[in-house]
């Protein structure tokens, strides 16, 4: 049975957080780009970082760390 914890995403609300986040630290880097791409990177890598963390618990889980 795999674990629901696996499934969870984050909600709304700590999805923009995170987005908000990503912006303020990476600011320097991706202010020659617009607001709007500045929104989809920070989304891009929301996205990412839920997929892997999906992918490493469900490795460490396999292997019963």
């Amino acid at each position: 049975m795999e674990d629901k914890n696996l499934k969870r995403t984050l909600s709304p609300d700590e999805r923009k957080q995170l987005e908000k986040k990503i912006m303020e630290t990476f600011k320097n880097e991706t202010n020659k780009l617009s607001q709007e791409l500045q929104r989809i990177l920070a989304d891009d890598m929301v996205t990412a970082f839920e997929n892997r963390l999906a992918t490493l618990t469900r490795i460490q889980s396999k292997h019963g760390d």
